[in-house]
């Protein structure tokens, strides 16, 4: 199940990946797309762990649940909690601005970290 999850981790960084090397004008997309990226990374962690976790777009609260199984992890990770907005807040209108280009290119920058940090750590074998 973790390889599934990771599997929808992965389509969803390299959909972002790709908008934000095209010069694409869906800034929000690549902002969305990187946090659910980042989402789905921290969720296959905790289910090769076999930690429950609630259904929630909030990262720090999933960050929490890291932190139980891999202090360390969670830690290195917690400036990513800003990508929690990007999951929620600006799929409505009137709740927040629409990404810039340079929050983008952050959410992304911050979803490869991630992607980084959970691939380091799990034995599973990536195809």
């Amino acid at each position: 199940m973790a390889a599934e999850w990771l599997s929808k981790a992965n389509s969803d960084f390299d959909l972002a990946e790709h908008l934000l090397a095209e010069g694409t004008a869906f800034l929000n997309a690549i902002a969305f797309s990187s946090q659910q990226a980042a989402e789905k990374y921290l969720k296959a962690f905790l289910v090769w762990h076999q930690v429950s976790f609630p259904k929630t777009h909030d990262l720090e609260e999933v960050l929490d649940l890291v932190e139980t199984m891999d202090a360390d992890l969670a830690e290195s990770l917690r400036d990513i909690i800003i990508l929690t907005l990007y999951g929620v807040e600006l799929r409505y209108p009137g709740d927040r601005p629409d990404a810039t280009p340079e929050v983008a290119r952050e959410a992304v920058a911050l979803a490869r970290k991630v992607r980084g940090a959970v691939l380091n750590v799990l034995p599973i074998k990536q195809g």
